[in-house]
């Protein structure tokens, strides 16, 4: 029996794109939160919902522990959690009822639960949590417990960020300001879940064993499109020591063998790198490591070679598209130039570089979608991952496309790449997109590692010559239909185009280079 039980409710089975992946990641964000409220002295249990099959094992964990609390803390480092996928959502609300079934006190943090407080509430949950939740949750629970012990009056009026249903009517705190202090949390709370079926998934899969670390909280820049409904545009930053010093505890109870740092930007802060790498040889816990950052960042004097040295394995940038007209259009601060001479710097470095693509903002046409592909074959990225712009609340990008927003405002799952708003072209172009570029991208990878004889030996060698030719045979019939679903386009598209007539948005578009 325990206090608090915590549970989350990305689900990986509930994401078939990522579960065929199999690179899953303890959900660092809600083990964070458990640690903290297990300061407070209550005794804390965690539902780990990435390897369960269903709700229905919360359900049994709701038996066991029979908790007073039960706290839905959705791990917001993890960048699925902030898409707000309905499965996702789903669940949330379906663990929300099982708890009040049991008669527990519910409270929920999440990016949806942030933006949606009234459909959490009206599913159950007692409280919302806004925001960054750690220190919410903590003064919450100990006011809460207060009252249950002393029969104190509630008081909810200084507990900033938090909602809740006052005689069925919205309440709520003022905002609290994000935390600055991060070194100051305690250790994760990496003891209350069990570890070993993450290694033996990792093992079976990608015969290596990653596990994943944060550093920072939150990013400054102003992407249009991005929700920030946890950390605004505040970003803080643990220092090198500590995350050196949670490195070695990983190192030291699961042996790791890689390490993904979550950070929406890792390394903001100029020569971060260079002390985290020089401490972490020093304590011989420097593991290879994956992270994200931008173009601009990498370009910094000495930036690149500070990642080589400090092991990193590769970087994924938010390159989004190859056309610098689309960069402005997402005031995303970059150019297009940066994205080139960063890919080439970290491979003089030894150092792979991936990109996130993002295809169908506002305004983007055929050329645009030809620039973006252009990069991928100068750029020959080691990895590439395909979207499309998805709004979300309280971006510019959805005030802009919010009336034509339809019934369906969320993905179900990752591989979902529906088109939400009238976007320059249909969902069914984009989807097809995302076909085309794999299969180009995946082909001359393949045809590239056989030239210079970077080859794997065995089965996997022959599955990936096969995909090759298949890849490159089924090419020419998949560049076809792309062509022919360009010509189909959202009705109404021109309200997007304000710079063209109706008849010119209408107009089939220039074709997308092949």
């Amino acid at each position: 029996m325990s206090d608090v039980l915590f549970g989350q409710s990305y689900f990986l089975r509930f994401d078939p794109k990522l579960y065929d992946a199999m690179r899953p990641y303890p959900p660092l964000g809600s083990l964070q939160a458990a640690a903290v409220v297990r300061e407070l002295g209550l005794d804390v249990a965690v539902f780990d919902a990435m390897l369960a099959d269903s709700e229905a094992q919360f359900e049994q964990a709701l038996r066991q522990e029979q908790p007073r609390y039960a706290v839905i803390f959705e791990d917001n480092f993890n960048y699925l959690s902030k898409m707000c996928l309905t499965r996702m959502r789903d669940a949330a609300l379906t663990m929300i009822q099982a708890a009040k079934r049991r008669g527990a006190t519910v409270m929920v943090c999440s990016s949806d639960a942030t933006d949606h407080a009234r459909m959490y509430l009206d599913a159950g949950a007692d409280y919302v949590i806004r925001g960054e939740g750690d220190a919410t949750l903590r003064e919450l629970t100990l006011h809460l417990e207060r009252v249950r012990q002393s029969a104190a009056e509630l008081d909810l009026s200084a507990i900033l960020g938090l909602t809740w249903l006052a005689d069925d009517q919205l309440a709520q705190t003022p905002s609290r300001p994000v935390m600055k202090a991060l070194d100051a949390l305690p250790v994760p709370a990496w003891d209350l879940i069990d570890i070993e079926p993450y290694r033996r998934l990792w093992l079976a899969h990608h015969g290596l064993f990653s596990l994943n670390l944060v550093t920072t909280r939150g990013c400054p820049f102003h992407c249009n499109w991005c929700a920030k409904p946890i950390w605004g545009q505040r970003y803080n930053s643990h220092s090198p020591e500590r995350i050196v010093e949670l490195q070695a505890l990983l190192v030291e109870r699961y042996a790791p063998d890689h390490i993904w740092f979550m950070d929406d930007i890792m390394g903001l802060k100029r020569g971060w790198f260079q002390r985290y790498g020089a401490l972490a040889k020093a304590r011989g816990v420097a593991r290879p490591f994956k992270c994200l950052s931008r173009a601009d960042l990498l370009l910094r004097p000495g930036e690149i070679a500070a990642l080589a040295e400090a092991g990193c394995e590769i970087v994924w940038i938010g390159a989004e598209s190859g056309s610098q007209k689309v960069l402005d259009a997402m005031d995303k601060g970059t150019l297009v130039t940066q994205i080139y001479d960063a890919a080439r710097q970290l491979r003089s470095h030894g150092v792979k570089v991936a990109f996130f693509l993002q295809f169908g903002f506002p305004g983007e046409d055929a050329e645009d979608i030809a620039l973006t592909r252009e990069m991928v074959r100068v750029c020959q990225p080691d990895d590439i991952g395909i979207s499309v712009s998805y709004p979300l609340p309280g971006t510019p990008f959805f005030d802009k496309v919010s009336t034509q927003l339809g019934a369906k405002q969320n993905w179900v799952d990752s591989a979902d790449l529906d088109m939400l708003y009238e976007g320059p072209f249909t969902t069914a172009f984009y989807r097809q997109l995302h076909t085309v570029i794999h299969k180009e991208y995946r082909s001359a990878r393949t045809w590239q590692r056989l030239r210079t004889r970077a080859w794997p030996s065995g089965r996997a060698a022959l599955r990936q010559a096969v995909r090759m030719v298949v890849d490159r045979a089924t090419l020419p019939l998949a560049e076809r239909a792309l062509r022919r679903l360009q010509l189909v386009q959202h009705v109404g598209v021109a309200a997007i185009h304000g710079d063209k007539s109706p008849e010119q948005a209408a107009a089939p578009s220039p074709q997308v280079d092949a």
